[in-house]
């Protein structure tokens, strides 16, 4: 037994420095609903980030959060390495307003970079003949999940409208894997979601039961548009859905990737490193990824400051 601690003794001496101690790295990626393109995005930024593990000892895991204010939260607490929010609630999250007014200004939030842009989306089921948004008023309508950016935001549009939540017969709270069968049953009139397009989650109602995109316009977008710069409005093109041949005028955000000051500028910096020297293999692992343009994603939808190990990586690469 002597003999055989003894030479272990020696193995371990002989190593390079540090080689029989050190321990993995992991990284946490907050996301959203597994059927959301959120949690497909940060699966596919792990896939490439552990493709490289034997080089950087770095591995990347995925978590099924709540969504955009969820994972801001989550970060803060120090839970989570990185997260996707909307582009809006990284800007209030900056500035200590809206939902994130109690906990104030969050001085450590740290931009990597922006992904897919995410049209508000409105769906309803086709027996209403709904052509505009005020013909949900009064209907079972889902407002989304709490912490996501999707019921955040449209809180935003209905205070914008002068709406409360209580103006549906129904105020459903449903994940977005939950708000198209519970249309195709009946249950509620119409959804409001934020995502990246083609998205499953409209996918599926359009296709089993002939669930419509409605048109989102009028003043109170105008002026919402007008009064944020993280809102434009943009049009979801036609064809992408089943029986829905004609675009649909909304506005909309950007998806943004953030993480945390107190994260290690080397963890930051192969995150970034694996997206963009696989990046076209990246924009291949999700339809709503295939038009991203890497000189956009580093300044677009942008509130929170670069985190120095992303600014590192674009600097090298002249990308600012």
């Amino acid at each position: 037994m002597r003999k055989l601690l003894a030479a272990a003794a020696l193995v371990s001496l002989s190593l390079p420095f540090g080689s029989a101690v050190a321990q993995p790295k992991f990284m946490t990626i907050g996301t959203g609903g597994v059927t959301g393109v959120y949690y497909a995005a940060g699966g596919a930024i792990c896939r490439l980030v552990n493709k490289d593990r034997a080089k950087h000892g770095i591995r990347c895991s995925v978590e099924s959060t709540g969504g955009s204010v969820v994972n801001i939260n989550t970060i803060r607490a120090g839970e989570l390495d990185f997260g996707v929010t909307q582009s809006d609630w990284q800007y209030h999250a900056v500035k200590g307003t809206k939902v994130f007014e109690k906990d104030g200004a969050y001085g450590d939030l740290r931009a990597v970079f922006s992904l897919h842009p995410e049209p508000f989306t409105v769906v309803a089921r086709k027996e209403l003949n709904a052509t505009k948004f005020e013909d949900l008023k009064g209907k079972r309508f889902n407002v989304g999940n709490p912490g996501s950016g999707t019921r955040a935001s449209i809180d935003e549009l209905l205070g914008a409208m002068g709406w409360k939540v209580s103006d549906f017969s129904l105020a459903a709270e449903l994940r977005p894997d939950e708000h198209g069968p519970a249309l195709c049953d009946n249950k509620i009139d119409g959804f409001f979601y934020g995502v990246g397009h083609p998205s499953a989650n409209i996918q599926d109602p359009t296709t089993t039961c002939g669930a419509k995109l409605v048109p989102l316009t009028g003043p109170a977008v105008d002026k919402l548009v007008a009064q944020y710069p993280f809102y434009a409005k943009v049009e979801i093109p036609g064809g992408l859905y089943a029986g829905n041949p004609n675009p649909t005028p909304t506005y909309g955000v950007l998806a943004t990737f953030v993480t945390s000051a107190k994260v290690p500028e080397a963890t930051v910096y192969e995150l970034v490193k694996a997206v963009f020297e696989n990046f076209d293999e990246f924009k291949k692992l999700h339809p709503a990824l295939a038009n991203l343009d890497q000189k956009r994603m580093v300044k677009d939808g942008l509130s929170a400051p670069l985190h120095p190990g992303a600014v590192k990586y674009y600097k090298e690469k002249g990308l600012m």
